[in-house]
C-alpha cells in the first residue's frame, strides 16, 4: 500500500479499499466516541452493550488490517470516557484497565493459546468471574480507613465518589479498631464478635495503604422500585440497573445515594504501598509498620485476603485448572444468569498466579493476563413501529409492541410486551420511537424504554382504545386498578382466549388443542366455552374436516378431552379463569371446601377467612359463581363427568400446626420456595397477602409492601435470622 520513491521518501498509494477502510476507522471512531459519552459520562446510552461491542470489532479488525491507521487515541487504545470533574479528579496510580472480549468458546481457546505461548506453559490455573454490570470503583485505604473512592474514568483519571461511596453498607469505611484486628463493616466477617484476623497482632496484618478495586451494582428489584418511584415523581426512568447504579453515586446529595439499593463486589488488589512506593499485586513478604505482611501470591488467595478483612467478594467465583472446565463454567451461567438479583453480562477469566499476571503484561489498554467472556446480548435497539391492543381472557386490554425484527438473545424479535397504559406513560413511550427491547431466558420479551435524544419531532402520546379492539363494547376501568376491560362476557376474544386457557397446562392439560385450533373450534360453533370440548365425541366426523386434523389426530384430542375428566378439583378451578385464582389459592379452596358445591354456596367473607385469600379474592370467586351463566356450565362440566370433588385428607400436623406465615423479599440462605416448603411440610399455612390472621410476615431484602402491611397491622415480623431461630426452637432443622 505503500511505496518508496527515487528519492527514497515514503508516498502512498491508496487504494479504493485502503480509502474505504480510512473513512470507516474514522466513522467509527466518531461513533465509538460519541456512545462514550453518553454511557460513562451522562449515563444516557443509545445502544445497547451488544451493538456497541459491534462497533469495537469492526473498528478492531480495521486496523488490525491497517496497522497504519492506528492512534494513540483510538477507542481500542482507550478505556473509557473523560472523568466528569464535577466530582474532583482522581490520578490512577495503576491504570484500570478494559479487557478484551471473547464471545465463544473457540475464542476463549484462541485467548489461551496465545497466552501459553507467552509464558511458555499451559498448565497455568485460571479464575472466573461473574462480570457485573456496574460502575467500576477504586477504593484506596490508609492504615485501615477508606480515604479515597474513584470511578474508573477513562482508565488513568477517574472522579472522586468517596462521600457518596461511604454510604453504600457494604463498603467497610475503616478494616482496623486500634491494632486490634480488623473489623469487617458491612460484610459480616465477624465471629462471635472476633475480627477477621485474632486481635493483638498489632499492625502488620496491613499494608500502610492500598487499592481494592471492584464494582458498585443496584440490584434489579431495587431497580424496579426506584423507576417506579420516579415515575410517579413525574421524573425520567433509569434506562438499565448500571445506568442507576452510575446515577446514584453521582449524585451532589449523598443523601439521594444513600436511599437507592446500591451494593458493591470487590474482586481485586489493585496495588499496595509499604514504605518502598507504590507496587502492583505480588507475592511475597514485607515489612509493614510494626510487624510483617505476606502479600498474596496468587489472585485467588487475594480474594480470600479481601474477603477475611471484610470486603465482600462474590460468591459464585471459582478457580479451576483446566480450560475446559472454564469454559463449561462460562456457558453453564448464559442460563443461570436469571437467577441473580443483579446483572451481569458475562464471566471475567483472569490468571491466577500474580507473578504470571506481571511477566504477561498488557497490550494497549488490555491485560493479555485477562479475558471477558460476553454473554449472548439480552438487549437490542430497534424501532417501535406500531402500539397495538389485545384482549385477554379475562378482558383485560393488553397494550403490545409491533417493532422493526432484531435479535435479541439468540431469537428474532417482533413484538414485545408494555404492561399497560400506565407503565407506556410513565416510560413515555411513543410510535417512532428507537427503543431497547429486553429478552431475558425464555421470558417474553419487553420494551426497556425509549432513547429519547433519537425521538424525531411529531410523535404522540399513547392512550388506551376507548372500545374493544374485538367487540367495540366500551372499555372501562376500575378505581385503582391499572388495566381497562372489555365488561362484554360474550365478547368473542375473551371467549377464545379464555378457551385457550380452558386447555392449559396447569388448568385441564388437555394437549392437541392450541391457540389455532382452539380459534377454529369457536369459529366454527363447535364450542362455546370449555364444558362443550365434552361433547366433541359425538362431532367426530365434523373434526375430521377441519383443516390438518386427520382422523388419527382427532381421535388422540378425543381421548385427551376424555383423560383430563379425572384432573383434580383445583386444576378445574384454575381452568374456569376466575380472576385471581392461580394454582396456589385454587388449591386452598379445594382443600377448604372439599368440592365445587360448597365453594359455590360459599359466601365472599367465608372465603376470605382461609389464610392467604383475603376479600378481594373472596368477592372475586363469589362473584364468579354468582353468574347463570358460570354455574350453567359447572351443571355441564358435571353432567359430562368432570371430576369436581376434593379427596379431603387430614391435615398434616406439625410443630407450625395453626400458624400462617406470609414470605417476602430475598432470603440469603433459603429461597422462599424452600422455606414456604418447610413451613408447609410442618403443618403451617403460607399466604400470599398479609391480613389480620397472618401470624409472622418472614422478610428478606427488598420486601416490597407486603412488610409496610404487617407493620400497619402490627403483625411479628422475622427476618431471615429470626425466621431460622424460630424453627429451631420448635424442633426443626434445616
Amino acid at each position: 500500500m505503500r511505496a518508496t520513491d527515487a528519492a527514497g521518501g515514503e508516498t502512498v498509494r491508496e487504494t479504493a479499499e485502503y480509502q474505504h477502510a480510512k473513512l470507516r476507522v474514522e466513522e467509527l471512531r466518531s461513533q465509538i466516541a460519541y456512545h462514550d459519552h453518553r454511557y460513562f459520562v451522562l449515563d444516557s446510552p443509545e445502544i445497547s452493550d451488544a451493538d456497541y461491542d459491534r462497533l469495537i470489532v469492526e473498528l478492531r479488525e480495521l486496523e488490525e488490517r491497517h496497522p497504519e491507521l492506528i492512534t494513540p487515541d483510538s477507542p481500542t487504545q482507550r478505556v473509557g470516557g473523560a472523568p466528569v470533574e464535577t466530582f474532583g479528579i482522581v490520578e490512577h496510580r495503576v491504570p484500570l484497565l478494559s479487557l478484551a472480549n471473547a464471545f465463544s468458546g473457540e475464542q476463549l481457546r484462541a485467548w489461551h493459546a496465545r497466552a501459553s505461548r507467552l509464558i511458555e506453559r499451559s498448565d497455568f490455573a485460571m479464575v472466573c468471574e461473574p462480570k457485573i454490570d456496574g460502575l467500576a470503583c477504586a477504593l484506596v485505604y490508609e492504615d485501615g480507613s477508606l480515604v479515597t473512592a474513584a470511578t474508573r474514568g477513562d482508565g488513568m483519571r477517574g472522579e472522586n465518589i468517596t462521600v457518596n461511596v461511604r454510604t453504600i453498607r457494604s463498603v467497610p469505611s475503616a478494616l482496623r479498631d486500634k491494632g486490634q484486628g480488623t473489623r469487617g463493616k458491612g460484610q459480616g466477617a465477624r465471629d462471635k464478635g472476633q475480627g477477621a484476623r485474632d486481635k493483638g497482632k498489632g499492625n502488620g496484618d496491613l499494608p500502610a495503604r492500598f487499592e481494592v478495586r471492584g464494582e458498585i451494582y443496584m440490584t434489579k428489584s431495587g431497580f424496579e422500585r426506584v423507576n417506579a418511584e420516579r415515575g410517579e415523581a413525574g421524573e425520567p426512568l433509569f434506562a438499565s440497573p448500571r445506568n442507576s447504579a452510575a446515577g446514584s453515586v453521582r449524585q451532589k446529595d449523598s443523601r439521594v445515594t444513600a436511599s437507592r439499593p446500591l451494593d458493591a463486589f470487590w474482586y481485586q488488589l489493585g496495588w499496595w504501598e509499604a514504605g518502598g512506593g507504590t507496587r502492583e499485586a505480588r507475592g511475597g513478604k514485607r515489612e509493614v509498620g510494626g510487624g510483617i505482611w505476606r502479600s498474596p501470591g496468587t489472585h485467588w488467595e487475594a480474594l480470600g485476603w479481601l474477603r477475611d478483612l471484610g470486603f465482600k467478594v462474590n460468591p459464585n467465583i471459582q478457580r479451576f485448572t483446566s480450560l475446559d472446565e472454564v469454559i463449561g463454567f462460562c456457558e453453564g451461567w448464559v442460563e443461570k444468569r436469571e437467577s441473580l438479583d443483579y446483572e451481569i453480562d458475562g464471566i471475567v477469566i483472569k490468571v491466577d498466579d500474580l507473578g504470571l499476571q506481571r511477566q504477561m503484561g498488557a497490550v494497549g489498554r488490555e491485560p493479555r493476563w485477562a479475558i471477558a467472556y460476553k454473554f449472548p446480548p439480552t438487549q437490542a435497539t430497534t424501532k417501535l413501529l406500531q402500539i397495538a391492543v389485545n384482549v385477554g381472557r379475562t378482558g383485560t386490554l393488553n397494550p403490545f409492541a409491533i417493532l422493526e425484527p432484531v435479535h435479541v438473545g439468540g431469537a428474532k424479535v417482533q413484538m414485545a410486551t408494555l404492561h399497560n397504559e400506565d407503565d407506556i406513560r410513565r416510560k413515555d413511550i411513543r410510535v417512532g420511537d428507537m427503543v431497547i427491547v429486553q429478552r431475558a431466558g425464555d421470558v417474553i420479551p419487553q420494551v426497556v424504554g425509549p432513547v429519547l435524544s433519537l425521538r424525531v419531532p411529531g410523535t404522540r402520546r399513547f392512550s388506551m382504545p376507548k372500545r374493544c379492539p374485538s367487540c367495540k363494547t366500551e372499555v372501562v376501568r376500575n378505581e385503582g386498578e391499572a388495566a381497562y376491560y372489555c365488561p362484554n362476557r360474550q365478547c368473542p376474544e375473551q371467549r377464545t382466549r379464555l378457551l385457550e386457557h380452558f386447555v392449559g397446562r396447569g388448568a385441564m392439560d388437555i394437549e392437541g388443542i392450541g391457540e389455532q385450533l382452539a380459534r377454529l373450534l369457536m369459529a366454527r360453533g363447535l364450542v362455546r366455552d370449555g364444558a362443550d370440548l365434552y361433547g366433541l365425541k359425538d362431532r367426530r366426523e365434523e373434526l375430521i374436516g377441519i383443516e390438518r386434523l386427520g382422523a388419527k389426530s382427532v381421535d388422540n384430542v378425543l381421548a385427551n378431552i376424555e383423560a383430563s375428566k379425572r384432573r383434580p378439583l383445583a386444576r378445574v378451578l384454575v381452568a374456569l379463569g376466575i380472576r385471581h385464582v392461580g394454582g396456589e389459592v385454587a388449591t386452598a379452596l379445594a382443600q377448604q371446601f372439599g368440592g365445587m358445591d360448597a365453594l359455590m354456596s360459599a359466601t365472599a367473607e367465608q372465603i376470605a377467612e382461609l389464610p392467604g385469600i383475603g376479600l378481594v379474592i373472596g368477592e372475586s370467586v363469589a362473584e364468579f359463581f354468582s353468574r347463570a351463566e358460570n354455574r350453567e356450565m359447572v351443571e355441564r362440566l358435571r353432567s359430562a363427568g368432570v371430576n369436581l370433588v376434593e379427596a379431603r385428607g387430614a391435615a398434616r400436623e406439625g410443630p407450625l400446626s395453626g400458624l400462617t406465615f406470609v414470605v417476602t423479599g430475598r432470603l440469603e440462605r433459603l429461597s422462599r420456595n424452600e422455606a414456604e416448603s418447610l413451613i408447609k411440610a410442618h403443618g403451617g399455612a403460607v399466604g400470599s397477602s398479609v391480613t389480620k390472621k397472618t401470624d409472622y410476615v418472614v422478610a428478606g431484602a427488598e420486601p416490597g409492601s407486603k412488610l409496610a402491611k404487617a407493620e400497619a397491622l402490627g403483625t411479628a415480623v422475622l427476618d431471615e435470622g429470626g425466621f431460622l431461630g424460630l424453627l429451631a426452637e420448635r424442633g426443626i432443622s434445616v
